[in-house]
């Protein structure tokens, strides 16, 4: 960096991405080379502290109602079938409930026909885990079970990271290597919470054909809607200027300066910012499909 007269780093990513970055500054500072660097959050996960929306996420949300709505016509190809849409989101279940509500939305528009089993509630969603939730499992088995047997399908919306520490703690029980990545996160395309989830329900709701169905890579390589790339074009050209200004930290979002776009600190940057399950638009949603009376 020094060779080529690098005085300006902009990072692109989560929260990981723009930590390590912050460190990289600091490290450069203590031997005598400034660089500036200055973060763009872009995580679908959109689960960093205290920017109150990362770039991508909405896309991700509407890209993957889109991919359910195409998924979901296989609840007529047999009886008793189970869907899981598996959705990415590790430490935070914002894209979860978010591609959820998008999902119901779109259901709006749709015209049914129940005589030829094209029906609303097969086509809705019975249930939405997300890893700030706890699941009790049994009072959501006998839920679900009277859905399937009134129905003959149940559609479930799963965050990847819901249920981990479960999963993990039943792995090393048993003496199972739980593999993690570089950060030390647990490696969840191993892990794989949707077919453990897709085991246990299976049986409990004596389903006779069951699907796990990921988006994650569908939704989050698509092309930004209009309103990620207008936030996307406001937050590079903020980069731009805090760049040239010699201004280090990420631009987002501000929520604690009412959701301001600004430089915000390195210091003030954290990972894992959970989803705020009291939001009346996600309350609203669980007690319209029946999981929250």
């Amino acid at each position: 960096m020094e060779k080529d007269e690098i005085t300006i780093l902009h990072t692109i990513g989560g929260d990981d991405t723009n930590m390590a970055a912050a460190e990289l500054a600091r490290f450069l500072a203590l031997n005598g080379y400034n660089l500036t660097v200055v973060g763009i959050p872009k995580t679908v996960d959109n689960d960093v502290e205290p920017i109150s929306q990362t770039l991508g996420a909405w896309t991700a949300a509407e890209q993957g109602a889109i991919f359910f709505e195409n998924i979901a016509n296989e609840n007529t190809t047999s009886s008793r079938q189970l869907l899981i849409h598996e959705v990415m989101g590790r430490n935070c279940g914002w894209l979860t409930a978010a591609t959820a509500f998008e999902y119901r939305k779109r259901l709006d528009k749709k015209a049914f026909l129940p005589d030829v089993l094209l029906s609303r509630d097969k086509w809705d969603i019975d249930a939405i885990y997300i890893p700030e939730m706890n699941l009790d499992i049994k009072q959501e088995m006998e839920r679900l079970y009277k859905l399937m047997d009134e129905k003959d399908c149940v559609n479930i919306f799963l965050s990847e990271g819901a249920g981990v520490e479960t999963i993990v703690a039943e792995m090393e029980s048993k003496g199972e290597a739980v593999r993690r990545d570089a950060f030390g996160h647990v490696r969840l395309d191993e892990l794989n919470p949707g077919a453990w989830f897709a085991q246990k329900f299976s049986k409990m709701l004596n389903a006779e054909k069951t699907l796990v169905q990921k988006s994650g890579y569908f939704a989050r390589s698509a092309a930004p809607n209009d309103r990620d790339l207008d936030l996307i074009m406001r937050t590079a050209d903020k980069a731009v200027e805090a760049g040239l200004n010699g201004e280090s930290g990420v631009v987002g979002l501000d929520e604690d300066e009412n959701n301001k776009l600004r430089v915000i600190n390195f210091s003030r940057i954290k990972g894992g910012k959970p989803f705020n399950i009291k939001q009346d638009w996600f309350r609203q949603m669980l007690q319209e499909i029946g999981q929250v009376r």
